[in-house]
């Protein structure tokens, strides 16, 4: 259980994430207390979620996974994003995934209208922006495909493996952000109720959006 006055903190769109709290459905699922993005400060894991974030990992990594924060945070920012909740805030974010069902859409001078525009692994903007528009904050890859990120894009790394980490060490990068292992159980656990043995990446993004932002549209996801 949590504070219900965490709640309070509404937002000043037409229409918030914590409008939903009303709904049961919503509430039982939904925990603004689990921390979305690691840092210094929040690195250490819970038993249970270490056992369960190592028991992703095809083979018993040989490293330290404190010594490897550590070497992450005195090279990249440490600080704690996204805490600026309040009742005058309106952060509109727009996750777009790579369906082919945006082409013809013209959505892309709507999508670039919102303040965060994620878009997931290397889905194109170039020659497609009336469709899918031509902005991209927060870029979320897997390790292997994060090159050629100009430097005004955030890449959000979803670590399923320590070794996800470690290659971060070897980018030369600023603008990083690395989930929490614990939101990722959290993501299976609360939202997919143990179903399967990790969450997409897609379905990652979008909890990972709800937790950050205020208002949250979806383009090219298939229901």
């Amino acid at each position: 259980s949590f504070d219900d006055s965490i709640f309070e903190a509404s937002c000043s769109c037409k229409t918030c994430v914590m409008g939903f709290m009303d709904d049961d459905w919503f509430v039982y699922r939904y925990d603004p207390t689990i921390p979305a993005l690691l840092n210094r400060k929040n690195s250490a894991l819970r038993r249970d979620t270490h056992k369960w974030w190592r028991g992703l990992q095809s083979s018993t990594p040989r490293v330290n996974y404190t010594e490897v924060v550590d070497q992450l945070f005195s090279l990249f920012p440490d600080k704690e994003h996204y805490s600026d909740a309040s009742p005058d805030r309106c952060r509109t974010c727009a996750v777009v995934g790579n369906s082919a069902n945006l082409v013809g859409s013209h959505y892309g001078s709507l999508i670039d209208l919102h303040d965060v525009v994620f878009r997931l692994n290397k889905g194109p903007t170039k020659g497609y922006e009336k469709d899918v528009g031509s902005k991209t904050t927060h870029r979320i890859l897997y390790p292997e495909s994060a090159v050629d990120l100009d430097n005004s894009t955030h890449l959000v790394l979803f670590p399923f493996k320590i070794r996800d980490m470690q290659w971060l060490i070897t980018l030369l990068k600023k603008t990083v952000m690395i989930l929490h292992p614990a939101f990722i159980k959290y993501v299976y656990e609360k939202w997919l109720l143990k179903h399967g043995r990790y969450p997409s990446t897609g379905f990652i993004t979008i909890l990972f959006a709800l937790h950050i932002c205020d208002q949250v549209k979806l383009f090219a996801f298939s229901v």
